[in-house]
């Protein structure tokens, strides 16, 4: 299953040719962008707004989240100002303004913007627009998914390739605390050398400063121990790698384990008592970063 961005843009589009015989064209406009959850926002002349409750249905059961705004225009009514009315429509307009005059005097006559307001909304009747509005947006739809579709599977290529860096540093790290303990342990025991014969001892008894030495030592590596937020980072990335192999929402789940990789790289950084050590530890936080970057764009 595919992985989906929330970013995306399709339009589709019908010429008044196109349409049944009397119907103006009719466009569609989709754009969408990230967001925590579903925030549809619908922009519809107002012959089509009985067609809203159907656009929101079909919309809710393809998306699961992001600012999806869809914006539908007819041919040259809403871009190219009123049309002209027609010869007919005109008549049809006198006589209806004759007759009304007939039983009301006192009536005025219809003013230029009363003509084209009136003319204007001729054959536009609401249920012989909304299948043809229907279909278009579902074309549109579909291209957006493709868009989206698209768009997800290169942000998933992205983090793949962040997660393998993480990998490799986690890797580097590994070896360095063992070195990192020896070399203290060797510095312990070179102090307690010289801070006994500073004292006057004579010889230093060599068992009792490896016991303590060592016990430093221990005590150390205890502190800089890093294995366990290693095995951690090893296990949300497996998930992460996991999640985007599977597909459909993984965004919020995703999310949640970026914070914890997060989490291990930050207590990496604090039990770090190398600048090497301390160098991966940022070099991953700012890994991380961009993986959090990608992951907020992601369904």
């Amino acid at each position: 299953m595919s992985v989906y961005s929330m970013t995306g843009y399709a339009t589709a589009h019908r010429g008044a040719d196109g349409m049944p015989e009397g119907l103006p064209g009719l466009g569609v406009e989709i754009r969408s962008v990230n967001s925590r959850f579903l925030d549809l926002v619908l922009k519809l002349p107002e012959e089509l707004r009985g067609a809203e409750p159907a656009l929101r249905d079909m919309l809710g059961a393809r998306l699961r989240r992001g600012k999806v705004e869809v914006r539908v225009w007819l041919e040259g009514r809403t871009d190219a100002g009123p049309r002209a009315p027609g010869v007919a429509e005109l008549q049809r307009l006198s006589t209806l303004q004759d007759l009304v005059r007939d039983w009301l005097p006192q009536a005025t006559p219809f003013s230029v913007a009363e003509v084209l307001q009136l003319t204007g909304r001729q054959g536009t009747d609401p249920g012989s627009l909304q299948a043809p509005l229907l279909h278009l947006a579902g074309a549109a739809l579909e291209s957006l998914l493709d868009a989206r579709r698209r768009e997800g599977r290169r942000l998933a290529d992205t983090l793949l390739d962040r997660a393998a860096q993480l990998r490799k540093l986690a890797s580097d790290a590994q070896p360095l605390i063992p070195r990192l303990v020896e070399q203290q342990r060797q510095r312990f025991l070179e102090r307690w050398k010289e801070a006994l014969g500073a004292d006057g001892q004579g010889a230093i008894p060599g068992e009792a400063a490896r016991d303590r030495a060592l016990s430093e030592a221990t005590a150390f590596a205890i502190r800089i121990d890093v294995a366990e937020e290693l095995t951690r980072l090893d296990a949300h990335l497996g998930e992460i790698e996991r999640l985007l192999d599977r597909g459909a929402e993984v965004g919020k789940r995703l999310d949640f384990l970026i914070q914890e990789l997060h989490r291990e790289a930050n207590t990496l950084g604090s039990k770090s008592s190398s600048l090497e050590l301390t160098r991966i530890s940022v070099d991953m936080k700012v890994l991380i970063e961009q993986m959090r970057e990608q992951v907020q764009n992601l369904e």
